[in-house]
């Protein structure tokens, strides 16, 4: 059910929709050709249910035509439909005689009224024997011929200048433009030169992707813009701008045609080849010698207007002063507008905001410059009619344009004092105390103390160096000793053994008195096996009784200490693993532990 509803809305919607839109009739047609050549020439209306007339083709043989062909499409976006028809009607001529030819506007009428298209206009022309020109789009807009420009081949390059003669700052148009005879696969690079003595500005050009029908000199070529750019000339005299080279890629057959199909089975090549325009001659004048004193550098024409945001101000507050330059010339070159203020006016340096775009005809839109103005006394003020003078080459004068007088207030505020004054001009003014962080410069003399005996040039200051220079020596000597007494770990560790296991025999001793049997004996083992491992250069893991006794035999201790040593060590794991002892037992291994350390201690010092 749902299909079927839309199915019916669709059916009621396209035909208003077609009704709605408005009826456009475009032309196709080579714009030059050879006598004898047949080509093709339609129009295309974006409606059907029309009636279509054709115009007499007064001067062309017709040979085919009219044939039709429709096209229509639907998008529907964001809910909204939208439908394209377009109805196309093709004859095919060919041309009888030479000379210029125009066909009249083909009619046609939909729903009672006539729509017309545009003449077309197409010459006739006496092809050089063996010319075969390139296979570009039919479409031509008339007055585009290349005037004054040579054939030079299949295929080349040229500069074409909107004018080669103007004044310094003018706009100029240059067009690099290509002319072919062969077919052309694309372009692979363009080098342009620096374009020593002018200001260079691009101009939005569309990509080139189809070559357009031009007589050149009784010779067809397909043509096309490859880049528009605009020249301002900066210096005078004649100069020369350099070749732009250009990459063409030139599409060569391979292999023979085929005797049946023709070229519908050849293979091609796209050879690279380097196309160079010829150098290019500008004239460029200087401007009259009467310049005006407020000349802002623009050629071309302007119009200025400015404008004030306030006509009443507070002493100290700003107000904002805007002048717009409008027109068409070298305006991104333009400079500030000059105009002169009251001494009591402060003034900043303006905000430029540009509108601009690139033309044909040069720079067109505005820019604006903005001004900060502080009044810095109360009173009435004038801004003075701003100037700003162009030369217009049109009519090769220099023109002034004015903008009109402004006038404001400033109003006196509470907290101006007269206590702070400076002089502004020639008149002497009030001025507010604007901040405290900067004070002025103390004007009050300071007292200077004179010394009645310096160091320097006391008897005992040369010994100041000797003393200093023996501590440092002292110094180092200490520091180098630490550092080689530091340097055998071995030693280091026999050294700080009895520190070590004083700590753990007191870690212990806590223990013992907290009555914690199981950590006491722990400690204490740690504190033995730790003190032997260090005192006697045995590392811990191989660390044994048997080694341990061994070691103290070499070292010189009575057996006396080696067998209570041992039997010290053999009570505490005992009582560590079964914990029946008395606590005087405790106390009587923790006596002989500390014991024997000091006796090590100063054994082995």
């Amino acid at each position: 059910m749902l299909r079927l509803i839309t199915k019916y809305l669709y059916i009621l919607m396209v035909p208003s929709a077609v009704m709605a839109q408005e009826i456009v009739i475009k032309t196709e047609y080579p714009r030059v050709v050879n006598v004898g050549e047949q080509f093709s020439v339609s129009w295309t209306i974006n409606t059907g249910g029309g009636e279509f007339i054709a115009p007499p083709f007064t001067g062309f043989y017709k040979l085919i035509g009219p044939q039709t062909s429709y096209s229509s499409s639907v998008q529907i976006i964001n809910g909204r439909m939208s439908q394209e028809t377009s109805y196309t009607y093709t004859f095919y001529l060919q041309a009888i005689e030479e000379g210029k030819f125009v066909i009249p506007p083909a009619t046609i009428r939909v729903k009672g009224k006539e729509y017309r298209s545009d003449s077309i206009h197409i010459e006739v022309v006496v092809g050089a024997p063996g010319a075969r020109p390139s296979q570009p789009s039919a479409a031509r807009k008339p007055g585009t011929e290349s005037a004054g420009v040579e054939a030079a081949g299949e295929v080349f390059v040229r500069l074409i200048p909107s004018r080669t003669e103007l004044y310094v700052g003018e706009p100029l148009t240059v067009s690099l433009k290509l002319f072919s005879r062969v077919d052309i696969a694309g372009l692979e690079e363009v080098k342009y030169p620096d374009f020593s003595g002018f200001v260079k500005e691009d101009l939005e050009t569309p990509k080139l992707t189809s070559l357009q029908r031009e007589n050149v000199n009784g010779i067809i070529y397909g043509t096309g813009i490859i880049q528009q750019f605009l020249l301002f000339p900066q210096v005078t005299g004649e100069i020369t701008i350099d070749p732009v080279q250009v990459t063409a890629l030139i599409q060569q057959r391979i292999s023979e045609p085929d005797p049946f199909f023709g070229d519908f089975f050849s293979r091609f090549a796209n050879v690279p080849k380097v196309l160079a325009t010829l150098p290019l001659k500008i004239t460029v004048k200087s401007l009259p010698e009467n310049k005006p004193a407020d000349f802002s550098g623009i050629v071309g024409k302007i119009n200025i207007s400015a404008s004030l945001n306030k006509d009443t101000v507070k002493v100290n507050d700003a107000l904002n002063f805007k002048i717009t330059v409008s027109g068409n010339g070298n305006l991104k070159l333009a400079g500030r507008p000059v105009f002169k203020l009251s001494p009591d006016i402060e003034i900043y340096d303006p905000k430029i905001t540009d509108n601009l775009r690139n033309t044909t005809s040069g720079t067109t839109g505005q820019r604006t410059y903005e001004y900060v103005l502080i009044p810095r006394h109360h009173g009435d003020f004038v801004i003075p009619p701003v100037t700003y003078s162009y030369f217009n080459p049109a009519i090769k004068k220099y023109e002034t344009a004015t903008t009109k007088e402004f006038r404001f207030h400033a109003l006196k505020t509470e907290e101006q004092t007269g206590q702070v004054t400076v002089f502004g001009g020639i008149t002497r003014e009030d001025v507010k105390y604007l901040g405290k962080d900067i004070r002025f410069i103390k004007s009050i003399p300071g007292s200077i103390i004179f010394t009645e005996k310096l160091l320097v040039a006391s008897r005992m200051f040369p010994w100041y160096y000797v003393i200093t220079l023996l501590i440092f020596i002292i110094i180092l000597i200490i520091r180098r000793e630490h550092i080689r007494r530091n340097a055998d770990a071995a030693k280091v560790r026999n050294r700080r053994a009895g520190k070590i296991a004083k700590k753990r025999l007191s870690v212990a001793y806590k223990c013992l008195k907290s009555d914690m049997k199981d950590k006491f004996y722990e400690e204490l083992l740690k504190a033995l096996w730790g003190y032997m491992s260090d005192k006697l250069g045995i590392p811990l893991s191989e660390l044994t009784r048997t080694k341990a006794i061994e070691k103290l035999k070499e070292k010189g201790v009575e057996n006396q200490i080696i067998e209570k040593i041992s039997s010290i060590i053999e009570r505490c794991e005992y009582a560590r693993f079964a914990p029946v002892s008395a606590p005087s037992e405790a106390e009587e291994l923790y006596e002989g532990a500390a014991q024997f350390i000091r006796y090590i201690e100063n054994k082995l010092d």
